[in-house]
């Protein structure tokens, strides 16, 4: 597998990473222990399984990764909207971050449907009986 460094999925979601912990300080209080704490720690989690994944031998185990940084990506998504609503992150700080939530996802379902269609285009093992 290639260098996580290099793959544009990676790269989108450290970029969003970086500007979800930087949001999160801004949080009151109250809610870093909670709300801000799960929010880096989902935004970290997409960004360290795409690394993670491209440091696996097969593509099953890779898929397996991206998949869960997905469902990391989602998660960042919920929670900026509650953060959004309880007034945590202004209007023009919550576009600016669900944009780069996005092109993370957008990018990302890519690299799961590109490692879908490799995998689909080997020809099937042989059995030998």
């Amino acid at each position: 597998m290639a260098s996580h460094r290099t793959l544009k999925a990676w790269q989108h979601a450290k970029i969003l990473a970086v500007d979800c912990a930087k949001a999160a300080r801004r949080f009151p209080p109250e809610e870093q222990t909670a709300l801000a704490d799960q929010l880096r720690r989902a935004a970290y989690s997409a960004a360290l399984n795409i690394a993670e994944g491209s440091g696996r031998r097969g593509a099953r185990d890779y898929r397996k990764f991206l998949v869960t940084a997905r469902a990391s990506l989602d998660e960042v998504e919920a929670i900026l909207e509650i953060a959004r609503d309880l007034g945590y992150i202004d209007p023009s700080a919550f576009a600016r971050l669900e944009a780069r939530r996005d092109e993370a996802a957008k990018t990302l379902y890519g690299l799961i449907r590109s490692l879908e269609s490799r995998a689909a285009m080997r020809p099937a093992a042989r059995s030998l009986g």
